[in-house]
């Protein structure tokens, strides 16, 4: 419940970074609360399909200090095994929860210099605010769908649970990434027809030489470089199977309809642009990126590992249509149902502190931390470093966010000459017709 006291620190989102940080807080000694809207790994329980993956291996799959200790290291979690993850951590470490608390708006009290963050539970005080509430939770749709025919069903893949649960028909799937590759799969495997509007996006191999790529790319050091730009092909989050290789190429070959970008509505048609074979070829370039990465180390290491042996879903015929479809009707083809995998932000528009936000409402932060001394970010997929969004990342992050709330709080005068402890803050809660909701 809400304290008067003014905390060291108020972590926001209940994930695994949020969790992460807690953890990091924690073995500082340092007071906190964790605000939760929902249940620990909520956007994990409500927006991931049912037959969804971890595209992390088990051995990854790890909260900070922990290690694996199961029979299947490359193996991948299911989605219900990973939130039992997060929540048997959180229970193993005794963090601080405040679940079921919407956090509502984030200011500066004026009086006591501490953070304000209010919740229809009351207001907490602190003087560092972590958010980790992620920047991939709310679906991102071009500004054209209202030009679909209106019987058309349209859902995001966070809305996406299982074929069984979409309209009788064909299913038009768009974008390409992980979320589009493996939703096209498993609607495939459904036996529903389906066609996939493809994006310029890099794919992974799932395995090489011997091993789960994760595992190669992690003890190379590459996951610790600096993002690179979009031409190199090693992308943060580029197609790729949990458990296996996806590539549009496999895809096709399993029957689905292969198309270039979506690119509007004209007269009642869909139309896409000319550009699946480019499409292709970057996956290509990009998976063949990543080997050259791996064959650079294995070489550099001196490691005795096994020769490359072709991967069938990238050698498989694509079975590209010829002439390439450029315009489709969607009556004509059954399509009842639009599948948007066009990527996702995060909703931050409760936040009301100035200069943290661009113009698109998202942060702006380097290795977490902001223009604001107290404010951090952490969990963020557009961090510095290509590991960046992925549970490998969360240990490091929490150390420079709380090695930088001990750094400030040593040059800082006690609480107790600061302000008063009992501070309330002047906007507590707020509407529910102000709070902000995707």
């Amino acid at each position: 419940m809400p304290t008067n006291q003014i905390l060291n620190a108020i972590v926001i989102g209940a994930g695994w970074a949020g969790l992460g940080v807690s953890d990091a807080l924690r073995s500082k000694g340092l007071s906190h609360r964790v605000l939760e809207r929902g249940r620990i790994g909520e956007t994990w329980r409500t927006q991931r399909w049912d037959s969804f993956r971890m595209n992390t291996p088990n051995v990854h799959a790890v909260m900070p200090g922990d290690q694996y200790q199961g029979l299947d290291p490359e193996g991948v979690m299911t989605r219900n095994q990973f939130v039992a993850l997060l929540e048997d951590f959180a229970v193993r470490k005794r963090l601080p929860l405040e679940l079921n608390t919407t956090v509502t708006e984030l200011v500066r009290d004026q009086e006591s210099g501490a953070f304000c963050v209010s919740t229809p539970r009351g207001a907490f005080m602190a003087t560092n605010v972590v958010i980790a509430s992620g920047n991939l939770n709310c679906p991102v749709r071009p500004s054209w769908p209202s030009d679909l025919p209106s019987e058309i069903c349209q859902i995001d893949a966070s809305d996406y649970r299982n074929a069984n649960r979409l309209r009788p028909g064909a299913v038009l799937v768009v974008g390409s990434g992980q979320s589009g590759g493996q939703i096209a799969e498993d609607l495939i495997e459904a036996k529903r027809k389906v066609f996939l509007a493809s994006s310029r996006v890099g794919r992974k191999p799932r395995r090489y030489r011997g091993r789960d790529l994760s595992l190669w790319l992690e003890e190379s050091g590459l996951y610790d470089r600096p993002r690179t730009d979009e031409a190199s092909g090693l992308r943060a989050r580029p197609l790729v199977g949990a458990d296996h290789t996806i590539s549009l190429q496999s895809l096709g070959a399993q029957g689905v309809t292969l198309l270039g970008r979506f690119t509007g509505v004209e007269g009642g048609q869909f139309c896409f642009a000319d550009n699946l074979l480019e499409n292709l070829l970057f996956g290509d370039q990009s998976s063949a990126a990543y080997k050259r990465e791996v064959d650079a180390y294995i070489l550099r290491a001196g490691i005795n590992a096994p020769r490359p042996v072709p991967d069938a879903a990238e050698t498989v015929d694509a079975r590209v249509p010829n002439p390439p479809i450029l315009l489709l009707d969607p009556r004509v083809s059954e399509i009842t149902t639009v599948v948007w995998c066009t990527g996702f932000k995060g909703n931050f528009n409760w936040v009301r502190l100035p200069g943290i936000l661009d113009s698109r409402g998202q942060p702006i932060q380097k290795d977490s931390i902001t223009t604001i001394p107290g404010v951090y970010f952490a969990g963020l997929d557009l961090g510095s470093k290509i590991r960046s969004g992925t549970i490998l990342a969360i240990a490091a992050e929490a150390s420079i966010i709380v090695n930088d709330i001990i750094g400030r709080m040593a040059v800082q005068l006690p609480y107790s000459s600061r302000a008063d402890t009992r501070a309330v803050c002047p906007r507590s809660v707020i509407g529910a017709a102000d709070r902000a909701e995707c």
